[in-house]
């Protein structure tokens, strides 16, 4: 049976564009901000491994955080 799960992620390569006063040429400046984002999974770790198929560690995505959800 999945659960669900809140997973914390920014983009770093966003964040450190917009400390230098530029910006990122692909993706909004707000992903320098924490998104929030909820995922069906078996485990923490389906649910981590199915984030990081979607945003990319190499494309500068940072997962912050991840934990499950209350009554899931």
């Amino acid at each position: 049976m999945n659960k669900k799960y809140e997973v914390a992620i920014y983009n770093d390569h966003v964040l450190r564009a917009l400390q230098q006063g530029d910006h990122h040429k692909d993706l909004a400046d707000a992903w320098a901000d924490t998104h929030y984002f909820e995922v069906s999974a078996a485990s923490e770790t389906d649910a981590l491994a199915k984030m990081k198929r979607k945003y990319r560690p190499e494309n500068g995505f940072v997962i912050k955080e991840i934990q499950e959800t209350e009554g899931a």
